[in-house]
């Protein structure tokens, strides 16, 4: 497949054929982000590194959550502007990688303390994902007009949880609500682009939004499970 963009046009200009090879090239690969993510977790885990982790996330907390949201933005945003293949896979690999360490606190302290509630969390998650994601395949529905809504609400997000930090006030339930209903929204766009808008060599770059919206999600259904425990 010729790695140059200007080459090859929106995925809804392409056959049906190709289509439908592009829209499952990306799920599979969102699946095989989840199943790597998880690979990683679970070292981080039973190896101890997630001890040393939680400890530095303890002075800062608010820090992680402030990466999670910085790097899930800036890594898909520079996938989306790499040509080459090769590229996009490597950004992708470190994507998952930090997202795993950022992760490890949280999932630790599930861990610790509240057994089953990961795997609570996890089947949530993949409820509402197959739901949003069966809720664009089947209407075909166009959510592009989401992205100026998720552009301000992640600013805004961004803002306060920085501001947290700085002024030191509390992002309480309501705050993983509000992120829970952002990432529903992100995936219903991130789905509606594969159906309708991404380059047919961005597969890797489409896949990456995807397994980030789901796992913002994830992170913030367990934050909530946990802080209602």
């Amino acid at each position: 497949m010729n790695d140059n963009v200007n080459y090859l046009g929106p995925v809804s200009e392409a056959s049906v054929e190709d289509r439908s090879n592009f829209i499952w090239k990306c799920y599979a690969h969102v699946v095989g982000a989840i199943l790597v993510f998880a690979g990683i977790e679970g070292y981080l885990l039973q190896s101890g590194v997630a001890n040393s982790i939680a400890v530095m996330s303890q002075n800062s907390p608010m820090l992680f959550l402030g990466a999670f949201v910085l790097v899930g933005w800036g890594g898909t945003h520079l996938a989306h502007k790499l040509e080459s293949i090769q590229m996009q896979y490597a950004v992708f690999a470190v994507f998952i990688f930090i997202y795993a360490v950022v992760f490890s606190p949280l999932l630790l302290m599930a861990t610790l303390y509240a057994p089953g509630m990961i795997d609570t969390a996890a089947g949530i998650t993949v409820l509402a994902s197959a739901g949003l994601i069966a809720t664009v395949m089947i209407t075909r529905k166009d959510f592009s007009f989401l992205r100026g809504l998720l552009v301000w609400i992640g600013m805004l997000a961004i803002v306060g949880i920085f501001g947290s930090m700085i002024f030191g006030f509390h992002l309480g339930t309501w705050f993983s609500v509000a992120m829970i209903g952002f990432a529903g929204a992100a995936i219903l766009y991130d789905t509606s682009n594969i159906m309708h808008h991404y380059p047919q060599d961005r597969y890797v770059a489409a896949s990456m939004s995807l397994f980030a919206s789901i796992a913002m999600m994830f992170f913030y259904i367990l934050r909530l499970l946990m802080s209602r425990d």
